[in-house]
């Protein structure tokens, strides 16, 4: 009687104890993986019935030379709406570094004979990893950190499907990464203003569940500590990457505190809102209170006052996501990149 039949990529991961990646190369003639491993592992698939789905197939005898970027639906939403796995959906338009991101990344994958679809999942639902990879619609995926969750990530590397994600620590993932460093662009920003004499400097965050948001609180935290000042907790508050979430949060912030003088938000579309609401409620910018925002984005450089602002070019980052799940496609390769950040002084701060 032949063994018992097991179902996915993992269930041969954990009986050959290694990981789900080595099994995917190895079933897929890999050159990353060893002769020894690769016919233990192909051993352990024929012996417990494993039969190679369609993700295998396309990787080692077809490829569709289209990539899929992954994006949640924007709706508006308020973050008391926080679906259960603590994901949080988009606003009304992605933000305008999402935009920069795909120009970028559409870029790169054309240089390469690749064409980009831009396809909406579900934050609880995995079947378009199959819709789309099984059925050979496209050769892999690419991610936002803020528009996907762990049972997506999961899922993709169960099926051995190739993906890149934008926005999670290269340093504590088996799959590729492309990141800026926003522990080190919270730490400048926050810098800056504290040079410039404030003292009562509010945060404004993306989802508080996400890592850059995570990450660019721990720099404005590492910051003022560094100036022997305490974290005033009643300072800092959380909303998501969009206008409209950023001047809820201003009100609120100016309703319970009229002594603020700085503002670090965690995009330049938020810091625009914010110095709007500022305006609005008789603050000038920056010689009552200062904001620095975050991205770079074409617009910062526009606005009134230009905004100062940590850069994180999207362009680059679309072209580095590119360049990464190229790489994977053609070798079986897992990397990571991180984009130094850089402070870039205008007039708002």
């Amino acid at each position: 009687m032949s063994a018992e039949r097991v179902k996915t990529i993992a269930d041969i991961a954990r009986i050959a104890g290694v990981s789900k990646a080595t099994v995917s190369r190895a079933l897929n003639e890999s050159p990353l993986v060893s002769t020894e491993t690769r016919e233990r592992v192909r051993a352990i698939a024929e012996q417990h019935g494993f039969e190679m789905n369609a993700t295998a197939r396309s990787l080692s005898t077809r490829q569709t030379h289209v990539v899929a970027l992954a994006t949640y639906p924007y709706e508006p939403f308020e973050p008391s709406e926080k679906l259960a796995d603590g994901f949080v959906p988009g606003d009304k338009l992605p933000d305008a570094f999402v935009l920069e991101v795909m120009s970028g990344l559409a870029a790169g994958l054309h240089a390469r004979g690749y064409d980009l679809l831009v396809i909406q999942i579900d934050s609880r639902d995995t079947g378009w990893i199959a819709r789309y990879i099984d059925s050979g619609r496209v050769d892999g995926f690419v991610l936002m950190a803020a528009s996907c969750t762990l049972k997506h990530l999961e899922a993709l590397e169960t099926r051995g499907a190739p993906f890149v994600v934008w926005g999670l620590d290269s340093t504590s993932h088996a799959y590729s990464t492309v990141s800026g460093d926003s522990y080190a662009g919270g730490r400048i920003a926050t810098t800056h203003l504290l040079d410039k004499g404030r003292r009562r400097v509010a945060f404004i965050g993306g989802p508080d569940t996400e890592q850059e948001s995570q990450d660019r609180y721990r720099g404005y935290e590492t910051a003022l500590r560094a100036a022997n000042l305490e974290v005033d907790e009643s300072l800092v508050t959380y909303g998501w990457y969009s206008s409209e979430s950023a001047a809820t949060r201003m009100r609120e912030l100016l309703e319970r505190h009229n002594d603020i003088d700085a503002v670090f938000a965690c995009s330049d579309v938020m810091a625009i809102a914010v110095i709007e609401e500022l305006r609005a409620a008789g603050r000038t910018v920056p010689d009552d209170v200062a904001v620095v925002g975050y991205d770079d984005v074409v617009i910062a450089a526009h606005t009134d006052p230009p905004l100062t602002t940590v850069r994180q070019p999207g362009r680059l980052a679309g072209r580095l996501l590119a360049d990464s799940l190229i790489q994977q496609l053609r070798t079986g390769a897992v990397g990571h990149v991180s984009i130094p950040a850089e402070l870039v002084v205008r007039e708002s701060a």
